[in-house]
């Protein structure tokens, strides 16, 4: 069965090459893309259920024997988040018909989309850093080829920053894969783990380890390393913004969270101290940035980022509340932001703008678009008995634990000024006099069929609130894995 953990990366790999020969035949792209995207979760969710029973899956590829070959590793934090990430790239895939122009479409959309999703599931699935930076190539080959997607003069702008950024981040990357190899002799995770614990992580390898975290922090847009993200983020098209918010960032703090639990866990009074300094700076920046804006789009962008400084808080604090509260955080918000950002497609859609103080009374045409979103932002911003909720009480239960007050005081302060971000839409947008629109019945039936996969989010979302007590005890094993790498170096070198 260990065969099973590649399948989520061959599915999107193989579909996105199949979809390059018949690009140009718009209806049979789209429908073949929403086939294979519902077979990649549904596999997806198979093996999500596998793991649960059986326990970690590991795939040693070519008949390579761990540490020496290619290692997957299906463990249940890897399997919940590649499923998390095919019901974004479900959502997703039934919402980019109704946003994207043909010419959009014949430019490759769907192939660019897959090799992100083959990216994005490498990357949770992968055992070794060089393949970590391998699968983070490709995800950053297809969102390169996302984000001009359209060819206009302002997306060749804020795309020429994000590739440049991103290649430095990447030269980066791999010049510290090569300075750990020649340190410890290997770039599996696992044995990485066990042999950075027999020598208790001297001082060259903790510097290793902060510049590893700084290549991470740029992929992740933890402050200060966010200031690319914002603009390059709100110029795409409303799907490929939501992919882009939803599972980018994402990416880098499950890469932070794995590197930092597994392998350089043992000098935490530098490390994680850190962590928990730029998690406060990181919350408060950017919900400055998200009420310092009237646009809508930059809103949400900006709201990405305070996300980001709640869970990496969890890294910092290295208990087990902090560490259940991030591993929580980080599924529910992947799949949140996602929701959001295809709302404001849809509302940027019904008012013609992105403009806030240029939006008013669009509840009396769309009524459920407006409720969807107060009950977005009340998710966003961790009131009960919403999902946010329940990571929040985690990450600030872990902070109590610690004594470490004042990022405890930050992060609910940061907490009412997100929600404060979200209702000025909410208020701005959807109350005042009702205006007239110009051939409303198509209007509104476009704007429902853009509304139908975010409410399919929003609703996945309200589940992960309302029915917690069913999700807790997975996040509890995920949890204890975290706090015990043995379990992982075990599972992995099989000892």
């Amino acid at each position: 069965m260990s065969n099973l953990a590649v399948l989520p990366i061959i599915i999107p790999l193989i579909s996105g090459i199949l979809a390059i020969f018949f690009a140009k035949k718009t209806i049979a792209v789209r429908v073949f893309s929403q086939v294979l995207t519902i077979v990649n979760l549904a596999v997806s969710v198979g093996i999500a259920v596998y793991v649960i029973q059986n326990g970690t899956v590991t795939l040693e590829t070519g008949g390579w024997s761990a540490p020496f070959g290619i290692i997957l590793v299906a463990d249940p934090l890897a399997i919940f988040l590649v499923v998390t990430t095919n019901i974004i790239a479900t959502a997703s895939v039934f919402f980019a018909p109704n946003s994207l122009s043909q010419k959009q479409d014949q430019f490759y959309f769907y192939t660019f989309y897959f090799l992100l999703i083959t990216g994005v599931s490498g990357a949770f699935l992968t055992g070794d850093l060089f393949n970590l930076f391998v699968f983070y190539e490709v995800l950053l080959m297809a969102s390169y080829g996302l984000i001009v997607l359209g060819g206009e003069k302002i997306q060749l702008r804020e795309s020429l920053k994000y590739v440049l950024l991103n290649l430095f981040s990447s030269m980066l990357f791999v010049t510290t894969v090569a300075f750990i190899y020649s340190v410890t002799g290997t770039v599996n995770m696992a044995q990485l783990g066990e042999r950075i614990q027999e020598v208790e992580q001297t001082g060259i390898l903790t510097t290793i380890g902060v510049v590893l975290f700084f290549v991470f922090a740029t992929k992740g847009a933890i402050f200060p390393l966010y200031f690319w993200m914002p603009k390059s983020y709100i110029v795409p098209n409303a799907v490929v913004s939501a992919l882009f918010g939803a599972l980018l960032t994402k990416v880098g703090i499950y890469s932070i969270l794995r590197t930092f639990t597994l392998i350089f866990s043992h000098n935490p009074e530098i490390t994680h101290e850190l962590f928990l300094w730029l998690a406060a700076l990181t919350m408060i920046f950017g919900v400055i940035g998200a009420l310092s804006t009237d646009n809508v789009k930059l809103i949400i962008v900006y709201n990405i980022i305070p996300a980001v400084g709640w869970m990496l808080m969890g890294i910092g604090l290295l208990n087990h509340d902090g560490l259940a509260g991030s591993v929580y955080y980080l599924l529910q918000d992947i799949i949140i932001k996602a929701g959001l950002f295809l709302m404001v497609g849809a509302l940027v859609y019904a008012a013609g703008t992105s403009d806030l103080k240029k939006m008013k009374g669009l509840i009396h045409h769309y009524p459920l678009l407006g409720w969807m979103f107060f009950i977005g932002g009340l998710i966003l911003a961790g009131v009960p008995p919403f999902s946010g909720f329940i990571g929040k009480l985690l990450l600030l239960q872990g902070g109590i634990q610690e004594g470490r007050y004042g990022i405890v005081i930050i992060g609910l302060l940061s907490s009412l000024l997100i929600l404060l971000s979200i209702m000025r839409i909410f208020t701005r947008a959807f109350w005042g006099e009702k205006t007239e629109i110009t051939n409303p019945n198509m209007q509104r039936n476009k704007a429902r069929r853009l509304m139908i996969p975010a409410l399919g989010l929003l609703s996945v979302n309200v589940i992960l609130g309302v029915g917690a007590e069913w999700f807790i005890p997975h996040i509890e094993t995920i949890t204890n894995q975290l706090m015990n790498p043995e379990i992982y170096i075990d599972s992995v070198l099989k000892e």
